[in-house]
């Protein structure tokens, strides 16, 4: 990654933002967040919607996002998704982000709030399912089906290449909600988009596991009530 040097009013702002984080706090949401295994270095609790607000009054700065995002707090994780600028994402810091996420909340805000506007989007997603943890191979699906609810000009050949390296994903069963919802949102894209998914949902349906089994089912019944209506 490029080494930026810091300046007295990007550091001023970053004290500014942590102290409004601090007013967002919510215990009882933090303590929510704990219980149902979702763990952050340190939670205030703040809501997503109050992030996004507090995130409007400032201009989107690569500097400022890199300090937020050392921070390791969870709001200023989120708030460093906010305000980083994607022309300037490095492929090298998009990989250090993945290969530190510790919760599916992070992976869901990074990948829609920045991630899916880098130019190294399709090829980190097709990389990051190749992944060998589990967080990041859940990255790579997520981009995969942001890309195809966004990028409304991609022709659907950007969007082949996953299904070579989708199909043993298919078996894990902590990866059945992402791929089912990744997945849906291709098929929708186009007739052909359709097609394609049908055929890959077939071979998933003759694999032995349940898990894939029942993805299958579930998306080929899909398919099937779309071409009777």
């Amino acid at each position: 990654m490029d080494i930026l040097l810091d300046n007295p009013e990007v550091e001023k702002q970053f004290r500014e933002i942590l102290a409004k984080i601090r007013l967002l706090k919510n215990g009882e949401t933090s303590a929510q967040m704990k219980a149902l295994g979702v763990k952050y270095k340190i939670n205030w609790g703040a809501s997503i919607i109050s992030l996004r607000d507090l995130s409007k009054n400032y201009e989107k700065n690569h500097l400022l996002a890199l300090k937020l995002w050392n921070k390791k707090w969870r709001e200023s994780m989120i708030l460093a998704t906010l305000l980083d600028e994607p022309d300037l994402l490095a492929e090298e810091q998009m990989d250090y982000w993945v290969k530190s996420f510790e919760t599916v909340e992070m992976v869901e805000q990074a990948v829609a709030n920045l991630f899916v506007h880098s130019k190294f989007a399709y090829a980190k997603a097709l990389e990051w399912c190749r992944g060998k943890k589990h967080l990041v191979r859940y990255t790579g699906i997520q981009l995969m089906g942001r890309l195809a609810m966004v990028d409304k000009k991609a022709i659907d050949e950007m969007f082949e290449p996953f299904f070579e390296v989708l199909l043993p994903l298919t078996k894990d069963e902590s990866l059945s909600q992402v791929l089912y919802r990744s997945l849906s949102i291709m098929l929708y894209r186009s007739g052909q988009m359709e097609k394609t998914c049908g055929l890959f949902l077939k071979q998933v349906s003759e694999l032995d596991e349940e898990p894939a089994k029942n993805l299958a089912n579930l998306l080929l019944e899909e398919i099937s009530d779309m071409q009777n209506e």
